[in-house]
């Protein structure tokens, strides 16, 4: 069966412990449940902050270097994503609204090779 990403996106400055309630965390572990009962999870991992990344790319020397924090630089990136066992891009996408909601985040979805 086809593998989704559904990946959820926090700001940069995002504060799990100011910013997530007891209602959040209840509908979280719900839409997780909600998963596991469908038999659609195959894997969930959620990611610490994008400044313990470490970059690294090769320069025009070919020598590799390392730098800390992300490879893009922008303002938000992926702070936790679930791997999904599903038959189509429309119902990866039906739980990418459902995770979305209950993040209250932006969520990108995904299929693997």
């Amino acid at each position: 069966m086809p593998k989704f990403l559904v990946a959820i996106h926090h700001r940069d400055d995002y504060d799990p412990f100011a910013e997530e309630d007891d209602a959040m965390r209840a509908d979280i572990d719900a839409l997780n449940d909600e998963m596991v009962a469908a038999g659609v999870r195959h894997f969930v991992g959620g990611l610490k902050h994008v400044m313990q990344a470490v970059s690294i790319s090769k320069n025009e020397r070919g020598e590799l270097t390392e730098s800390p924090g992300p490879t893009l630089k922008t303002d938000s990136h992926m702070a936790g994503f679930w791997v999904l066992e599903l038959a189509s891009m429309e119902d990866a996408v039906s739980w990418g609204r459902k995770a979305a909601v209950a993040f209250r985040a932006p969520v990108e979805v995904r299929p693997f090779h």
